[in-house]
């Protein structure tokens, strides 16, 4: 028993140590990667947002998820650049954006107007993807003469009823939230959230995310259960289109089944594999995207 209990221990410490250097080895990447980005930094009335404006075209306002920033709201759209301005910002908390008051998905909405005013832009197709799906539709709901279309990629959906009961918190623990506690999870990725491992070096360096993860679970995520009156989807004046997978393990497609019949002119397009990234299915996607896009105009 003794052997047994040093070998494991031994297994544990390099293990740790393996992905201690894994992690900084990657950060240092991650870092080097951020400073690719032609990053626009504007201030706006309550603060600093981050953004990144490429191509040219119909304009798509690009919505992110969690553990994002403006590097996973272009990447998300980059296809499109040859056909389409892509407006990508940080929401708050998320790569150097601030905050305005409490951070809630209304507010996040407001930020948006504020920045299409000082670009000078009036109308925008406004793509969510994942939690970004939630400020992308507070957006639609809010300033609907401002939206000429809703894009919605894996996106969160409202529900079709008022909760009984909802998660309170709907992000990882706070105290996972550094870049090694993520590597050391890092394995257990594709059964906790249904992501490959590989993940964890799309989301770094994670501190400068932590604040807008920690709003995404506290007000962002349950923000469509939470306040289910104000969501009043049925309303919604624009095209929408939702583009899914129904393996997503992350953004269940049981909740586009459910709530898709509360959006009046929609345009469902999903795919039986490729997960929450809807991998091998960008062509297809960007067809999708071309007909919506194109009809609208």
């Amino acid at each position: 028993m003794k052997k047994v209990l040093i070998a494991i221990i031994l297994i544990l410490a390099a293990y740790l140590l393996i992905q201690g250097v894994r992690c900084h080895m990657d950060l240092r990447k991650a870092k080097e990667k951020l400073d690719y980005y032609n990053k626009i930094e504007l201030d706006l009335s309550y603060g600093k947002i981050g953004y990144l404006n490429a191509g040219e075209g119909e304009i798509i306002l690009s919505v992110h998820g969690i553990f994002g920033g403006y590097d996973q709201a272009y990447e998300n759209i980059k296809s499109r650049v040859g056909k389409n301005r892509i407006i990508a910002p940080s929401r708050f908390g998320y790569l150097g954006s601030d905050i305005k008051g409490k951070g809630t998905p209304k507010e996040q909405a407001e930020a948006f107007n504020e920045l299409l005013d000082s670009l000078e832009i009036d109308k925008v197709f406004v793509l969510g993807a994942s939690a970004g799906g939630t400020p992308a539709i507070r957006f639609a709901l809010d300033y609907p003469e401002r939206v000429k279309g809703l894009i919605l990629f894996c996106s969160a959906m409202p529900v079709n009823e008022e909760p009984d009961k909802y998660s309170e918190y709907q992000a990882p623990p706070q105290p996972l939230l550094s870049n090694y506690a993520m590597y050391l999870i890092s394995p257990l990725l594709p059964w906790v959230i249904g992501m490959p491992s590989s993940t964890v070096k799309d989301i770094m360096p994670v501190g400068a995310r932590k604040e807008g993860v920690i709003l995404d679970g506290k007000l962002t995520n349950p923000d469509m259960e939470r306040n289910f009156h104000d969501y009043p989807m049925e309303e919604l004046k624009m095209p929408t289109i939702i583009v899914h997978s129904e393996d997503d393990d992350v953004a269940s497609f049981r909740k586009v089944e459910a709530a898709k019949h509360r959006f009046p002119n929609l345009t469902l397009v999903t795919f039986p594999d490729g997960g929450h990234m809807m991998k091998g299915h960008g062509a297809e996607i960007d067809r999708a995207l071309d007909d919506f896009i194109n009809t609208l105009k």
